[in-house]
Order: structure tokens, then C-alpha cells, then sequence
């Protein structure tokens, strides 16, 4: 048993509270256990340099930690963003790229913000899924106003990750701090509503691990996967 009394295949509590800040077409603040994570997703009617002849869109995303984040209070990217912020809005961003048809938004820039307000663990999982959750309902708002085609048109499916890890000697998803701080393995994996994988990130802390312990981490977050992503989908049905 965890420390939080948690089975080994069971995600921390999921709370989506959606338009929760009043101008952006999407937000939705995500709580995941003690982790807290407000994702925004607004739009810019113009596209990047790359993407210019393309024809179609684009959607980037950004990611910061707040000063009030963290035990220790934890300096604002101002002029310099670290290496460990910029590998999580790629990460990001190539999640929800995944989730969208950039060729039918038209010459537009969606832009999905992550701001992580209390992080114990998964914070860039929790942005992940958030992001989902915002990127659905901006779709959702703009195809109503007629500025974009029909929403079903626009969203593959919803995308979400989790956190697995492998934690004195158990396969363990969704993992707090303290457990990822002490996970002889660790990975995020990054999938589907219908379970396509879109990134899959593992690290071993110490020894090396056998090739069937990572499908057997994999397996256990592609389940975790399902159930966060359904809860995802009734959240923007019901926001809609």
C-alpha cells in the first residue's frame, strides 16, 4: 500500500474546474492530488514563419513554474528559461499537436499556457491534460462563434499522461513527490483517449531495468490513460 493508501494502479484524485478565468476561450484549472495546474488556450490570428507557406495553423505551448510553487520559492523565468521548462513546453505542445487538425483551424496560433500554482509530482502530466481539457473548449467556443469549422471536425481526441514508476520494487502510476523521489524507475507516458502513443519518456535512477518491466509500465499507464481521459471528455461535454 502507498502512503497515501492509493492502489498501485490508481491516479491521485482528478478535480477539472473549467472557465475559470473569464476572457480565455479555454481554461480550466487542474487539481491532481496536491498538484495545481491553470491551463489557458487562446488564439492568434497569425501563424509562425515555418508554418506561413503551410497554409493551416500551428499550436504552441508555454509552461512555468510560480515562485509559490515549491518549497523553496522558486526565481520567475524572466529573460532566461531553463532547460527542464523548455523540454516540457516541447512536450507539450507535440502532445496537443497530436489532439488537433492544424490544417482546418486556418492561418491561426493557438496558444496553450500552463502555469503550475502547487507542484507534488506529475506537474507536467497535469499540464498535459489540462491543456486538453482547454484546447477542447477554445475549439468548442470558436466553432460556435462561426470562427472556426465544427468542433468534431477539429479535435482527433482527447490526450492526457500520467506519471509510472517503479517504486521499492512495485509498478506504481501517478506518482507524488515523494514517491518520484525515491522511484528506482521513472517515466511519463503520453497517449490517446483511444490509447495511440504519442511520447513515452523513462529513466532509469539507479540500476538498469529489464525491456518486459517497461510494457508492463506502459500497460499500466495506458489504463490510467483511459480513465483520466474519459473523466477529461464528460468535463467538456458538460462545459460545453
Amino acid at each position: 500500500m502507498r502512503s497515501d493508501q492509493r492502489q498501485p494502479d490508481q491516479v491521485r484524485p482528478l478535480v477539472l474546474e473549467t472557465n475559470w478565468l473569464k476572457d480565455p476561450p479555454g481554461s480550466v484549472l487542474v487539481s491532481l492530488g496536491a498538484t495545481r495546474v491553470l491551463c489557458t488556450a487562446t488564439v492568434e490570428e497569425r501563424v509562425p514563419p515555418h508554418r506561413q507557406a503551410a497554409g493551416g495553423g500551428w499550436l504552441s505551448a508555454e509552461y512555468t513554474m510560480l515562485p509559490g510553487s515549491t518549497r523553496e520559492r522558486r526565481r520567475r523565468d524572466r529573460e532566461h528559461v531553463d532547460g527542464r521548462t523548455v523540454e516540457i513546453q516541447r512536450l507539450i505542445g507535440r502532445s496537443l499537436r497530436a489532439a488537433i487538425d492544424l490544417d482546418r483551424i486556418g492561418p491561426r496560433t493557438i496558444w496553450i499556457d500552463c502555469d503550475v500554482l502547487q507542484a507534488d509530482g506529475s506537474t507536467r502530466c497535469a499540464a498535459i491534460g489540462g491543456g486538453s481539457v482547454a484546447l477542447a473548449l477554445a475549439l468548442r467556443h470558436l466553432a460556435r462563434l462561426g470562427a472556426m469549422p465544427p468542433f468534431d471536425r477539429l479535435l482527433r481526441d482527447q490526450v492526457a499522461a500520467v506519471s509510472v514508476g517503479i517504486v521499492d520494487g512495485e509498478i506504481v502510476v501517478d506518482l507524488c513527490q515523494e514517491e518520484d523521489s525515491r522511484a528506482d524507475v521513472d517515466m511519463n507516458v503520453v497517449a490517446t483517449a483511444g490509447g495511440r502513443l504519442i511520447e513515452i519518456q523513462g529513466t532509469a535512477e539507479g540500476q538498469a531495468f529489464p525491456r518486459d518491466r517497461a510494457g508492463q509500465m506502459i500497460d499500466r499507464a495506458l489504463a490510467a490513460i483511459a480513465v483520466l481521459t474519459e473523466q477529461q471528455r464528460r468535463v467538456v461535454e458538460i462545459s460545453a
